[in-house]
């Protein structure tokens, strides 16, 4: 990926990276979970503090904040960075950045998420048509099989082959491909259990 840190400053993207890491690590989740009395969600379910464990607690409006908020943390990093700075460059390490954070949060000891809603959220704030193709790859993938896990790694798979082939950006599928890889080391575990047929769909146990 071509970066012009000469050009336009390396503190612009020290501020862009820190900025979208910090907004990322906002656990909405769990945030909204305990304003909603229900306790710590870090103790319920999977102990993932994403969406779908949310869902686990029954309150299905409450995954629904859970999912925008942690895809809005990623788009809102990207559209800051665009605002504020005015140069492309910057988007992928904000975006990088916000994505980083949901997984690794300074605020919670760094025990965070998979990374998912914040990986599609920064997509479609720096790639609309890119975003929205993983996220219809999602949505088709979780009608078909109803497991959350086999549908992220299905789109963050999709993502690189998407810039690359149809969008035919180079940096953009660098870009995904990284995060795509490190959506799978998150689903570690998840993948294990999908090879053996035991992971559960939504609605069921924890992942």
């Amino acid at each position: 990926m071509t970066v012009l840190i000469n050009d336009i400053g390396l503190s612009f993207y020290v501020m862009s990276l820190i900025g979208g890491y910090l907004l990322g690590s906002l656990p909405f989740g769990l945030i909204l979970t305990q304003l909603a009395g229900l306790g710590d969600l870090r103790k319920m379910g999977s102990g993932n503090i994403g969406a779908t464990n949310v869902l686990r607690t029954g309150n299905k409006p409450l995954a629904l904040a859970t999912l925008i908020l942690d895809s809005g943390k990623g788009a809102l990093a990207v559209l800051l960075a665009y605002i504020i700075f005015g140069e492309p460059n910057l988007l992928y390490y904000a975006g990088g950045g916000a994505f980083l954070g949901h997984l690794y949060p300074v605020f919670l000891k760094f025990k965070g998420g998979k990374g998912v809603a914040t990986f599609m959220g920064t997509l479609l704030a720096i790639s609309w048509p890119l975003g929205l193709g993983c996220s219809l790859a999602w949505i088709f993938t979780m009608i078909i099989f109803r497991i959350s896990s086999l549908s992220a790694l299905i789109a963050s798979t999709m993502s690189p082959l998407y810039a690359y082939f149809i969008f035919e950006n180079s940096e953009l599928a660098i870009f995904t491909g990284i995060l795509c890889i490190m959506i799978f080391i998150r689903h570690t575990d998840n993948i294990k259990r999908l090879l053996s047929g035991t992971e559960p769909r939504i609605g069921k146990k924890s992942e």
